[in-house]
C-alpha cells in the first residue's frame, strides 16, 4: 500500500520559486548596500575591503545555527562565495597560491573560500605568494602550514613593517571530510583598520640560539605552540602562536629567560580561534 503525497506537489514547487526568487531578491538587496558602501569609501580612506575578523565570527555562527538536510558543506560554501564576490566588487583582488605540494588542494582551498569570480594565481613556493602579495595593490596570498624544511624560514618575510601579514587561517570551519580542509595561511598586506583584524591567535617570529628544553616549556606556559621551525645562520627560527592576550612584552619576557635572542622578536599577524564542528 502507497502513502498518498503529503500534500500538493504544483504548491510545493510554487513555494520553492517563491523562496528562489526571495533570495535572488536579498542578494540584488545586498548589492545596492554594497553600491552605497563603495560610495560611502571614495569619500573616506581608501583601503582594503576585508574584514577577516567580521568573516569569521559570521563563519561560525552559520555553522552554528544550520541545521536540516542541507550539507554545512553547501551552506558554509554559498556563503564564502556571497562574502568573496562581494568583497572583490568592493576592490578587486587575486588570490596567489604556493603550489609547491601540489596545485588541487590549493585551487580547492582557493574556489571554496573565494569562489570563481576571483582570479586564481599559482606560484612555486610561499615565498613567491609573499613577494606577489607585496608588489599587489591589495592582493591575497594563501598557502599551507606544513611546508616542511625546505622552504626555509618563510615567515621571516613577513616581519618587517609594512610587509604582507597573515590575516586568517583558512577552513574557517573545521571538520571531518571538508571539501577545502587543507589548513592554509592567508596574507595580505597590513589592513589599514587594525580592528578588522582576529586577534585570538598571534603570530610571532622568534629567535633562538638553539633550542632548549626551557624554551619549549616556556611557549607552552604561555598557552602557545611552535607553528614551525627553521635554521638560519647562526641559530634558529621559530613561528610561534601565542595567545592574543598575551602581550608582546610579556612573551619577550618570558621566552627571553629561556634563551630567546632579545629584540629579534616580531608579529608577522593573526587570525581567528579554530572553529571545529563535527560531521555536517
Amino acid at each position: 500500500m502507497t502513502s498518498p503525497p503529503p500534500t500538493d506537489l504544483a504548491a510545493l514547487r510554487a513555494d520553492i520559486d517563491r523562496i528562489d526568487s526571495a533570495m535572488h531578491d536579498l542578494l540584488m538587496e545586498r548589492g545596492r548596500i554594497i553600491d552605497r558602501l563603495i560610495a560611502v569609501k571614495k569619500t573616506s580612506a581608501s583601503g582594503s575591503a576585508f574584514r577577516p575578523g567580521r568573516e569569521a565570527s559570521m563563519m561560525r555562527m552559520i555553522a552554528e545555527r544550520h541545521q536540516g538536510l542541507l550539507p554545512l558543506d553547501t551552506v558554509e560554501g554559498i556563503w564564502r562565495v556571497i562574502i568573496a564576490t562581494f568583497t572583490y566588487v568592493q576592490a578587486p583582488f587575486a588570490v596567489h597560491a604556493d603550489v609547491s605540494g601540489g596545485d588541487a588542494p590549493m585551487r580547492d582551498s582557493a574556489r571554496f573560500h573565494f569562489g570563481f569570480t576571483v582570479p586564481y594565481r599559482p606560484h612555486p613556493s610561499a615565498a613567491a605568494v609573499i613577494a606577489a602579495v607585496a608588489a599587489s595593490r591589495g592582493d591575497l596570498g594563501v598557502f599551507r602550514l606544513d611546508q616542511g624544511v625546505t622552504a626555509g624560514a618563510w615567515w621571516r618575510q613577513l616581519a618587517s613593517p609594512g610587509r604582507p601579514k597573515v590575516i586568517a587561517r583558512l577552513p574557517f570551519i573545521e571538520r571531518p571530510g571538508h571539501p577545502a580542509g587543507t589548513p592554509v595561511f592567508c596574507v595580505a598586506k597590513p589592513l589599514d583598520d587594525p580592528s578588522a583584524a582576529q586577534r585570538d591567535w598571534v603570530l610571532y617570529a622568534a629567535r633562538f640560539e638553539r633550542w632548549r628544553d626551557e624554551a619549549a616549556e616556556a611557549v607552552a606556559e604561555l598557552g602557545g605552540e611552535v607553528v614551525a621551525s627553521a635554521g638560519i645562520g647562526g641559530g634558529l627560527s621559530q613561528l610561534l602562536a601565542l595567545p592574543g592576550r598575551v602581550s608582546p612584552e610579556e612573551a619577550q619576557a618570558v621566552l627571553a629567560k629561556a634563551g630567546a635572542t632579545p629584540g629579534a622578536f616580531e608579529e608577522i599577524g593573526s587570525h581567528a580561534a579554530r572553529f571545529r564542528v563535527g560531521e555536517g
